[in-house]
């Protein structure tokens, strides 16, 4: 985001109408400029995370959070006696995808 262009200052002081239409366009080229740097800086920053983060794995050093065995469990016997989704969600706090992944597990094998 460019908040001050210097050519913007040079429009306040022309009265020709020729010259007020170069800074216009000036002023849109620079700031076409600045958005596509802005961009780039970005994708890069974007690209360069996701490359740490793959290091990162690959070195066994990011695993994510651990699982919650104790909950996990409570919530699969839960299912097994066939309480209702919207009962173990209101009485666990979990999250409906948490509780499918679970479902999953508990669901005989066909």
């Amino acid at each position: 985001m460019a908040l001050d262009l210097p050519t913007s200052h040079m429009m306040l002081k022309t009265e020709d109408t020729f010259t007020g239409r170069m800074f216009d366009a000036i002023n849109g080229m620079l700031l076409d400029m600045l958005a596509a740097i802005a961009r780039k800086d970005y994708d890069d920053r974007r690209r360069r995370q996701a490359q740490r983060i793959a290091k990162a794995k690959a070195d066994g050093k990011m695993k994510g959070r651990p699982e919650d065995a104790q909950r996990n469990e409570a919530i699969m016997d839960m299912l097994r006696k066939g309480q209702s989704w919207n009962t173990i969600t209101r009485a666990t706090n979990c999250s409906r995808s948490t509780l499918a992944q679970l479902a999953k597990r508990v669901a005989p094998a066909h």
